[in-house]
């Protein structure tokens, strides 16, 4: 079920916020903001917990039985880690269980394939790469003694499986939302907020992210494509991924606000970002991070030398391809990424630095070709290894610059293009903020909001194009 869906919007949602807050009790306590534990917040986390189940079933009913398998395990994972005097054993069982599932659903086919015996690639269940990420941190961090086992697996439950950030993240560790589990603020003022960061990512969503999608497929799928027309298809392909994971990462926070969690950021404007490295500290943060912590540090980071270093970051970068798909194409795109920071931290990071402009420009264009690679999924027969090729090759001239085809539909989509532009950067925010928040105009903070959803029902009302890209992750 997607977030963009009517089913969703108009009976999912609703239900779960009837539900949840049901309790006459918490009238009280949103007004006063009370974070007072007791029976209304864990008839909540019941509600939490039979809603995500019931979310994860409309799309994959088969594999409920596993997503509550996988939930069980890591509460019994986590209780030996605590107490076990195997506890490093018994984390390489629990970590190769996890590995072990994400592989056969996700790789097995893939590998098998490569080496020239067929497999059928079993349907992949919902969300599978985010939540066994979260499963993993949270075992590797009652290994580290950084958070308590969980003893209630309706808790850890909750955690796993939470609706909002299950298909798409962010990648939310165990420990920035233990506490919430027990002891959280509802408020009205959370709740409007979560409300307008919902609105927010559904309006990127439904009107910048599918037209730029939309865009793409016109493109790319057009025989004598020129130049102009490619480079068109690329802008507007960097601008489809961005607002749609964005824009569902803002679904995630707001939903999660709305419900008294505090997910953590997943995107900060990274296009505009001075360098590679920077652009990877602006996107998808929470992935980033987990390899950061859960992969290169543990492996020796830069502290062993600089060949270490170098094999540490490709592994990091071949298992962030890996991640994302099993094709080659994503393979390449993380290699591509680890040649480019390489390049950057011991050769450029010699030179004196670029003036900022020159940086971001640069940083943009490397951005560029790594979507390049990205978008042309060699698992899918229009998108392979030869449609990437020659894409690349009409980029820089090979069927021409101009075609009159390309240069309308450029010059019809020019305004849309102008405004992502304008919206992956931090304007829209800085205006926002001056024009409604510092001027206290709270009929513009309940306007603009209503516009963008009624907008977006529109949008979604004409049935046109609608895609997720990250759901298939």
């Amino acid at each position: 079920m997607l977030f963009s869906s009517f089913s969703f919007l108009f009976w999912f949602l609703p239900l779960t916020l009837f539900f949840y807050f049901l309790p006459p009790a918490l009238y009280k306590r949103l007004k006063k903001g009370n974070a007072r534990q007791d029976g209304t917040l864990a008839y909540q986390n019941g509600v939490l917990l039979i809603a995500s189940l019931l979310f994860y079933a409309w799309g994959e009913p088969l594999y409920l039985l596993l997503m509550i398998g996988v939930i069980l395990a890591d509460t019994l994972f986590g209780l030996l880690l605590a107490k076990s005097p195997h506890r490093k054993t018994l984390l390489t069982v629990a970590v190769m269980f996890h590995v072990f599932l994400l592989f056969y659903y996700k790789y097995a086919a893939f590998f098998a394939n490569a080496l020239g015996f067929y497999l059928q690639n079993p349907r992949l269940p919902l969300g599978i790469s985010f939540y066994t990420f979260q499963a993993l941190s949270y075992l590797i961090d009652v290994y580290r003694g950084e958070v308590k086992p969980e003893k209630n697996p309706a808790l850890l439950g909750v955690y796993v499986a939470l609706f909002p950030q299950l298909i798409a993240g962010p990648i939310v560790r165990y420990k920035d939302v233990a506490t919430a589990l027990r002891q959280r603020r509802h408020s009205i003022g959370g709740v409007a907020a979560g409300s307008r960061r919902f609105i927010a990512g559904l309006a990127k969503k439904m009107l910048l992210a599918n037209s730029m999608g939309a865009l793409f497929s016109l493109l790319q799928g057009r025989h004598g494509l020129s130049a102009l027309g490619a480079w068109t298809a690329l802008f507007a392909f960097a601008f489809q991924i961005y607002f749609d994971f964005s824009g569902y990462s803002d679904m995630a926070i707001g939903l999660g606000r709305i419900f008294g969690f505090r997910f953590p950021e997943n995107f900060r404007y990274p296009y505009m970002a001075k360098s590679v490295t920077d652009f990877w500290r602006r996107w998808h943060i929470t992935l980033s991070t987990f390899f950061k912590e859960y992969v290169y540090i543990p492996l020796g980071g830069n502290r062993k030398g600089v060949f270490r270093t170098v094999l540490h970051l490709f592994a990091v970068w071949a298992l962030t391809g890996l991640w994302h798909g099993a094709a080659w194409n994503f393979v390449l795109w993380g290699i591509y990424y680890f040649l480019l920071l390489i390049f950057e931290k011991f050769f450029l990071s010699k030179l004196p630095p670029l003036p900022p402009l020159m940086g971001r420009i640069g940083t943009l264009i490397a951005i560029l070709f790594g979507w390049a690679i990205f978008a042309f999924d060699s698992s899918t027969p229009t998108l392979s290894f030869a449609a990437m090729r020659d894409f690349l090759g009409i980029l820089f001239g090979a069927g021409g610059f101009l075609t009159r085809a390309d240069l309308y539909d450029t010059v019809r989509y020019l305004p849309l293009l102008a405004l992502c532009a304008i919206g992956s950067t931090p304007l829209p925010r800085i205006i926002y903020r001056q024009t409604v928040f510092k001027k206290r105009r709270f009929w513009l903070s309940v306007s603009l909001p209503l516009a963008a959803l009624l907008l977006s029902l529109a949008e979604l009302s004409a049935g046109g194009f609608n895609p997720f890209l990250y759901f298939r992750f």
